[in-house]
């Protein structure tokens, strides 16, 4: 029967081992976190501010004046557009008085075949020989419309096709009240084309003159920042290269 020492004895050489073990996983853990903790950056208390961004640098003369010479010439072609814009729209407002005056006309020589219109056609012989007549008529009448500008190309053959309404076998008198509508007709059209061309003139003058505008003013701020005692601006002032306008017209007549 074992001793109580040989007990003893036996549960130390169990116990030491074990506790042995335990200390030293204690021990290396504690170097772990030591280690951890000294290779880890310690953080600032009180953060430096960050470095403010750089100012632009500020342009020099040379820079300025050479801005200011690409705007003044900008400028110079941007008042000759205008001047050739605003041309061009006198020239189509002119143009529009007179289609509207050859209209008038060509209105006032329709309007005289009204009561005409409603008569019956003169009596003359139906022969060969009268037709004949009365074709040749037509074609030289309308050729001369056509040569004073009054009948357009395609109108011209559609009288000599006999299209349209074209009747080489009608009356003279007929054929003059027709020819009459015609010419009206082609006068209205025209009036109307010249009214859309001059519209359009407008609206470019007016985009012309804005641009001019704005174009002298910049090059007049730009010559300024070149005057003795006047600080050099930070940044150049963007220049528009065209501004749009409100599209708004004045009719060129009213009738």
């Amino acid at each position: 029967m074992p001793t109580l020492e040989t007990v003893l004895y036996h549960q130390f050489l169990i116990d030491v081992p074990r506790a042995a073990a335990i200390w030293s996983g204690l021990l290396v853990l504690a170097l772990t976190v030591l280690t951890v903790l000294v290779a880890r950056p310690e953080r600032a208390t009180d953060e430096e501010p960050a470095p403010a961004a750089a100012e632009p640098a500020e342009p020099d003369l040379a820079d300025l004046r050479r801005y200011a010479e690409e705007v003044a010439v900008a400028a110079t072609r941007a008042a000759q557009t205008a001047r050739r814009r605003r041309a061009d729209w006198l020239a189509a407002q002119a143009e529009v008085e007179r289609a509207w005056q050859a209209y008038d006309e060509a209105e006032t020589a329709a309007r005289r075949f009204v009561g005409a219109a409603a008569l019956p056609a003169p009596r003359t012989p139906r022969t060969p020989a009268e037709y004949a007549a009365r074709e040749r008529w037509l074609h030289h009448a309308a050729m001369a419309a056509h040569w004073r500008g009054e009948l357009s190309a395609r109108q011209l053959s559609d009288v000599f096709c006999h299209r349209t309404g074209w009747d080489p076998r009608r009356h003279p008198v007929q054929q003059e009240i027709v020819l009459a509508r015609a010419v009206r007709e082609q006068r209205r059209a025209g009036y109307r084309l010249a009214t859309e061309r001059e519209r359009s003139a407008w609206r470019d003058a007016e985009l012309a003159a804005e641009a001019a505008r704005a174009l002298a003013a910049e090059a007049y701020a730009a010559a300024a920042r070149l005057r003795p005692g006047r600080p050099p601006a930070s940044r150049r002032a963007s220049v528009p290269a065209r501004l749009v306008a409100p599209a708004r017209w004045r009719p060129a007549r009213v009738g």
